[in-house]
């Protein structure tokens, strides 16, 4: 923990940027292995750019900290890195253990830092439009949370939805300060609690962002969640750098509770409070969410991507890869990947996680991995597999490059479509252009790498009794993956 820098400023929050989630319910989009915070739902920017976006501000906003999963470090990186965001201090997290343990690292990291360090913790994977807004709502909780309260964010209810968490707010804190006591929670409501709420004026959606005082949150988890605060710190002082990212370690890690922060210590303090958020939000928790916020036709169709409809009305209706033809339908969600599609009433989209959870618990590859399969270097897509082969299309991203490893089972056959290749192939060195091709006989060390300022992209054959994944030896990665 020695080596980690931040810069030392008391009136400026430090943002906290929570990269846990999977988000099952928008499934086949989003999945564990490339979950929805890195996908360009709304907008050309993903979820998570717009997030960095939202806290780029250097006269209110500190460098970030982004706690993330392992699995999906370099995704991330690369994508703050494509909007500017480089100076970040990246956590990584064996496995997920809920928002109480995600905090509390960051709270550890920021307080050791600043002792007076002030943290805005928010998941990436929200929808803000009106960033000014946004920062509005927080520069007005900062003089509450200064003066040692928990300030979360609370958005007027529109409808009786049952997927949120309500606040019930309270006193307000001063005569004009815009900050309320927390005067209770409730948890997700069942469809008549929620019309009941909806029609009070002091239940507030649960946003899910916090606005903390790192040291009084340390101090409150130590009273309400002593083992939690403890792994935590465990954890940390363990920690080991692997190039820009600090990896907690994984045994005192995993016997962390999984519990949120809400559930942790939100429920249980007395130092809550509340501001009603007038920025528009939404936590993209379903398709249907998506159908609100999209454009629509003059039938109510949102349609994304190659789409035609003909008498469908109230669709969302999306093509990633195939044509989709909806005709003579309504209120129906219909998303087509390259390898799944899904048709699901709006009225049922919340309940999709149960068909991810089906078909998990049957093995079935499409629960979790998506057919493009991102690596650090750029990513690979299986087109076709048969009998001792199969075919894949390989994208190298511009000065990537793959580790020197060698295959005890296949042969490779590699043709480059455009851009530039250098590839290593035991002694040799050898540089392709575009329909230029080389043989990687079985055995053989190998690597290939993007010397140019484009993409690379190139056909690969593979040939042999198996095709694995697991059959790479690295000897050499410049992604620590040896």
């Amino acid at each position: 923990m020695g080596a980690m820098k931040m810069t030392k400023q008391q009136s400026r929050i430090i943002p906290v940027l929570l990269s846990g989630g999977t988000g099952s319910r928008l499934w086949p989009l989003s999945r564990e292995t490339y979950p929805k915070q890195l996908l360009s739902l709304l907008g050309e920017r993903t979820l998570l750019q717009q997030t960095a976006q939202r806290v780029a501000d250097p006269s209110i906003f500190d460098r970030a900290i982004v706690v993330a999963s392992v699995e999906h470090r370099f995704a991330i990186a690369e994508q703050l890195r494509a909007v500017g965001a480089v100076d970040s201090t990246m956590v990584l997290e064996p496995f997920g253990r809920n928002t109480a343990p995600a905090i509390a690292i960051a709270a550890l990291v920021a307080s050791e830092a600043d002792p007076d360090a002030v943290i805005l913790a928010m998941p990436v994977d929200h929808w803000v439009p009106d960033a000014s807004a946004f920062r509005d709502a927080v520069t007005l909780g900062m003089t509450a949370a200064m003066g040692g309260r928990f300030v979360l964010f609370g958005l007027r209810p529109t409808a009786p939805t049952t997927g949120f968490g309500y606040i019930r707010s309270g006193n307000q804190l001063g005569a004009t300060s815009g900050v309320y006591d927390v005067a209770g929670f409730v948890e997700k409501p069942n469809p008549a609690a929620a019309e009941r709420l909806l029609a009070t004026n002091d239940h507030l959606w649960n946003s899910g962002i916090f606005l903390l005082p790192a040291r009084l949150l340390i101090e409150e988890l130590a009273r309400l969640a002593p083992d939690v605060l403890a792994a935590c710190r465990a954890a940390l002082a363990g920690a080991t750098r692997d190039l820009d990212f600090l990896r907690l370690e994984d045994s005192a890690f995993s016997t962390c509770p999984s519990v949120s922060l809400d559930y942790a210590v939100m429920e249980k303090t007395s130092l809550a409070a509340v501001v009603p958020a007038n920025f528009d939000w939404s936590d993209v928790g379903s398709w249907s969410a998506l159908w609100e916020r999209g454009d629509k036709d003059a039938d109510g169709n949102v349609v994304v991507g190659d789409v035609v409809t003909e008498d469908a009305s109230g669709c969302y209706v999306r093509g990633e890869g195939p044509l989709v033809a909806a005709l003579g339908v309504e209120d129906l969600i219909i998303t087509a990947t390259p390898d799944v599609v899904l048709v699901a009433s709006k009225q049922r989209d919340q309940d999709v996680a149960k068909l991810v959870g089906r078909l998990k618990a049957n093995g079935h590859r499409s629960a979790t991995q998506t057919q493009s399969v991102h690596r650090p270097w750029g990513y690979y897509q299986s087109i076709h597999a048969g009998d001792r082969f199969q075919v894949k299309r390989i994208t190298v991203n511009p000065g990537a490059k793959l580790s020197l490893q060698k295959h005890y089972h296949r042969a490779e056959h590699w043709v480059v479509v455009n851009g530039t290749a250098i590839v290593t192939r035991d002694d040799e060195e050898i540089l392709l252009r575009e329909n230029e091709s080389i043989f990687v006989p079985l055995g053989c060390m190998h690597r290939l790498e993007n010397p140019g300022k484009v993409p690379l992209n190139l056909i690969e054959v593979q040939s042999g009794p198996y095709l694995g994944e697991d059959d790479i030896v690295r000897v050499e990665d410049i992604y620590h993956r040896v």
